[in-house]
This record gives C-alpha cells, structure tokens and sequence, in this order.
C-alpha cells in the first residue's frame, strides 16, 4: 500500500502511517530499529531495494531522506516536505516513508527525521554515497548509535580511509570492511590449523579498492609483520598469501566467486568466496549495534604504512677537527718530530 503526500509535516506522516497498518490489518508495530538513508535521487532506488531485502531479517522503519536540488533562487527559500508512505509488500516487512526535502528544510533534514524515529529503538544512518567526513557530528548522524558509510563510493576511496581514521568515533563502521568478513574469517580459520610465525604478508587487488587496502591494514595490525599491497585486474580482492616459518599459506580468488584455500603439506581445498550483493552486506550491519574495535584498530593502523620500507639504519659520523685546530696544532706536531729526531743522537753522544 502506498500513500502520497504533497508538502506535508512530520505529523501528518504519522497519521498515514497509523491508516496504512489498519487498511492492511497489521495495527501492531514489531520493528526493531529505525534505518535512516542518506542519499540521492540516483541511487535511491537501490538504496531502497538493499534496505528492503535486508528488513526479512531485521523488520525496520527506513526513512529514505533525499535532498532535492533547487534551481532558482525563490525555490531555495520556499521549504517543501513530500512523502510517500509505504506499507505491507511495499515495504517489505516493515514500513517505509521516503522524503523528499526542497528548499531550506534540506539543512534541517534531522527537524523532519526525529519525530519519525521509532520510540525506545535503535536508530542506524546509512549514506550508500557523499558521506560526509565527520559522520558523527553530521545532524543525522548524530541521532544514530551506528553510522555507516561505504568509501567504495568515494571519489579517491584510499585517500578517504585516512579521513575517516581522523574523523573515528565509535559506532562508525564502512561497508568497505564489511566485505571482507568472508576473508578474514577465512584467513583465520587458516592460521588456526597450523603452528608456525607468520613473517610476512602479500594481499592482491584491484587499484582503488578501499577494501584491499582495510585487509592489508587489519593483517598487518593483528599480526606485526611487513604487509606488501600488489595490483591485479581483479574483481575486488583476488589473492592473500602468507609466508610462515611452516610455508606459504595462499587464498587465491581469481573469478570473484570461488577461492582455493593452500597450506603447506595440506591438499589444496576449494572455498565459496563470492562478492556479496549490498543488501548482505547491510543486513550483517545491523545485526550488531555496538561499535566495532577490530575495525577502527585497523582503520587507525594507517594506508601510509603499508608497503613502507624499512629505515636504514644511520651511522653517526666521525667529527673531523675544524681547519683552525689543524692549524694550531701543526707546529706542535713539528717539534715533537724535532725531538723524535734528536734522540737518537744525544743517546750515541751519551755512549
């Protein structure tokens, strides 16, 4: 069921809402948390989609905040609301209200977004694309316990892991790392199976993929050791190889699907790794509310530090005296050589 709302108010939003559920017959609310998405026209409808397919598993209020354009002075002073209300199969298994803001409302997107929170649940933000660079003191974000980001969408999506370490705070989270939970589970499951140091690391992806990148950081975090970054056509992440004291140890995903799993004195092993769909990806998000220090451990690790060559080490280097000491002692050296030659004559006179 689907109800249109031309410049309307939070209040009326709510009173559709409660009319929607009792034309379906479902009065009760059973939601369990409150997804905001931040996000544009574009990239709304598979926003909406992800969000949708991920509510089976975690029933939610979505509320879709687009932030129209306005093209003329007088429209960016004229504040507008639509909303579209959406319940039942619309909705998946929640409810969704998508909100279009024009004009001066769209700087006070968290004015229309509070009263629609659900009371007493969780809140999550989720910008699919232009995250802002501090999303917890953004006015959205600040309303939420969790923040998620995706740097995959980011113009100079390496360059951005660095803003977002200076920018940390707890409860910030990126679908980036979310990725590769397959991998690092993978590769520590791995690492279990044999007793030996690892001494150094290799991770093999695409160019511009923050995701390589955070596994690099996380492997070189946990385990101490040199962690090289290599290129590859791809998709995503295609290898990792670990070289132990016991031998290498070799993930290798070159299609995007399956892996083969390597281990010294083992037989090589075939392992689903396929690249996982967004509306996954969100739906392990929002299965844990508290934030994530693996990740930010990580994150602060820094992408500077992968692939940086040792420091060589430096000797300090002999002082040579300054040209006036030369000179004054020169004479002193003269006379001692004098005195050197002289001896042995006095000693033969003496005889």
């Amino acid at each position: 069921m689907k109800i249109d709302l031309t410049d309307t108010t939070a209040g009326d939003i709510n009173k559709a809402l409660v009319q929607g559920r009792r034309a379906i017959g479902t009065p009760a609310v059973g939601m369990v948390l409150t997804l905001v998405i931040v996000t544009d026209e574009e990239n709304a409808y598979d926003a909406l989609k992800a969000a949708n397919d991920a509510s089976r598993e975690h029933p939610s209020r979505t509320l879709v905040v687009i932030k129209r354009v306005s093209r003329t002075p007088r429209e960016r002073t004229r504040s507008r609301l639509d909303a579209e209300v959406r319940v039942g199969a619309d909705a998946g298994t929640g409810e969704t209200v998508v909100l279009r803001l024009y004009g001066e409302v769209t700087g006070h997107a968290d004015s229309v977004v509070l009263p629609l929170l659900l009371p007493d649940a969780p809140v999550v933000v989720w910008w699919p694309v232009n995250a802002p660079l501090d999303p917890a003191k953004d006015p959205l974000g600040a309303l939420a316990q969790r923040r998620v980001t995706d740097t995959y969408a980011a113009e100079q999506p390496v360059r951005e892991l660095s803003a977002r370490a200076d920018a940390y705070t707890p409860g910030d989270t990126d679908l980036s790392w979310t990725r590769i939970t397959p991998w690092r589970s993978m590769l520590a499951a791995a690492l279990d199976q044999v007793i030996c140091e690892v001494e150094a690391v290799e991770v093999e992806g695409e160019e511009f993929n923050p995701s390589c990148e955070l596994l690099a950081m996380w492997l070189a975090d946990r385990l101490d050791v040199p962690v090289k970054r290599s290129l590859s056509s791809g998709p995503g992440l295609t290898a990792v190889r670990m070289d132990t004291s016991c031998g290498p140890i070799v993930l290798d995903r070159a299609d995007g699907s399956l892996a083969t799993l390597s281990i010294e004195g083992q037989p090589p092993r075939a392992v689903a790794l396929k690249r996982r769909e967004t509306a996954e990806l969100i739906a392990e998000e929002l299965r844990r509310l508290d934030p994530d220090d693996t990740y930010a451990s990580a994150l602060r690790y820094g992408v500077e530090r992968l692939n940086a060559a040792p420091e060589p080490s430096v000797q300090e280097p002999v002082a040579e005296p300054a040209p006036e000491e030369e000179s004054a002692k020169a004479p002193a050296k003269k006379a001692a050589a004098k005195t050197a030659k002289k001896a042995p004559a006095r000693k033969a006179a003496a005889k």
